[in-house]
């Protein structure tokens, strides 16, 4: 069977986050667990060679590079909807929510979450109206929709109409270096990183989705009450929409007990995780968030947020907090600074919880709706 995939977030460098990182590790395993299909790999741009995961990926680069509501129009419309036509794969999969309109060829489309729907704030006017057009006639013409927690299907069902049906749950996971690590690793972590003092840590981009703002006001009021000597560690590139951050960050009271570190490489995030004494991670909306499970594995108690997909990807391991409320979030900082046992609760639940993800399963459950939609289109 020769199947089609949108590789476009497979980019050059060490640039993955978490659209990109499901499509490497499900197609990593994909490739390598059924050698006897072809896997065409549909790039935007020059791709990095340790994206051709075996002999049978065939890389293809379609013109133009698709980074703009204009262009993305262009290249799946265009570009991507020419090479279907001349190539005619059993099955076209599209990993990042997007995927052409114009073609016959069966199409298994990943929807990772609908928050444009629910914040359209959140998102500039342009591209707004693109997800707003596209993404429902996408939902439609999908021979079957992957989405990756069942908070999302249910999502989809409510705010498109598709049959709960049509829609399978393929979970994301953390990667196997996402692991503990010893006492002495993690006081070297904390000398490097936050002068030798306990630390809250938040990984993510910088936008109005991931809740910075509250969770800065959060901390400022975690300061204010408990004059605790534990700072915060804001790990993450700067995305969109991020001014009002900084804005809150520059008349914070305990600024200097905040340090943005931008981003940082897989190996100090690992790092940075186990010596955590929590990870906060509080957003507003999210498809799944594996920075809940990455944390999580390398033995750092969670706090996160009370809805959308968190609780689900939570399990029992987590403080769950009101991401709306500042002092819900404040109040879940105090609980795992005073509470040594609920701490090492949630450590010990932690690690239970994220054997219920790995991408070798997440791979696996994916390859079963490719093979069933290639199966009906060859007839």
């Amino acid at each position: 069977m020769e199947i089609a995939v949108n590789v476009r977030f497979l980019l050059p460098g060490d640039k993955l986050e978490g659209i990109g990182r499901f499509t490497y590790e499900t197609l990593r395993h994909l490739v390598q667990q059924h050698p006897e299909h072809t896997f065409h790999f549909l790039f935007d741009r020059a791709f990095d060679p340790r994206y051709i995961f075996g002999t049978n990926v065939v890389p293809h680069v379609l013109s133009p590079p698709a980074r703009h509501p204009v262009l993305w129009v262009a290249w799946f419309e265009g570009a991507v909807a020419r090479w279907l036509r001349r190539h005619r794969p059993a099955v076209f999969l599209s990993p990042d929510g997007y995927t052409t309109l114009r073609t016959h060829v069966p199409r298994v489309t990943v929807l990772h979450d609908l928050a444009f729907e629910h914040f359209s704030q959140d998102v500039d006017r342009l591209t707004l109206r693109y997800y707003q057009f596209f993404t429902p006639r996408f939902a439609r013409a999908s021979e079957q929709l992957i989405a990756v927690s069942e908070a999302t299907r249910q999502d989809i069902v409510r705010t498109y109409g598709v049959a709960a049906d049509k829609i399978s749950v393929v979970y994301n996971a953390a990667d196997a270096q996402f692991q503990p690590q010893t006492e002495a690793e993690q006081q070297a972590t904390r000398d490097r990183y936050s002068a030798g003092k306990p630390y809250f840590l938040f990984v993510g981009a910088l936008q109005p989705r991931k809740n910075l703002l509250n969770l800065l006001r959060a901390f400022e009021l975690f300061k204010q009450q408990t004059q605790a000597p534990t700072k915060l560690l804001v790990v993450g590139r700067t995305a969109w929409k991020a001014g009002p951050i900084f804005d809150v960050y520059r008349q914070m009271q305990f600024r200097q007990d905040v340090h943005l570190t931008g981003r940082v490489t897989d190996e100090e995030l690992v790092q940075l995780y186990a010596a955590a004494h929590a990870t906060a991670y509080v957003p507003y909306f999210e498809g799944f968030g594996i920075p809940i499970i990455e944390a999580q594995a390398c033995g750092s108690p969670v706090i996160t947020s009370n809805c959308s997909s968190m609780p689900e990807v939570a399990g029992n391991a987590a403080q769950l907090v009101d991401p709306f409320q500042v002092e819900s979030i404040a109040a879940g900082l105090r609980v795992l600074y005073e509470q040594a046992t609920q701490r090492q609760e949630l450590v010990a639940r932690g690690f239970s919880n994220v054997q219920r993800f790995s991408w070798e399963q997440s791979a696996q459950a994916l390859w079963q709706v490719l093979e069933a939609v290639g199966k009906r289109s060859q007839g």
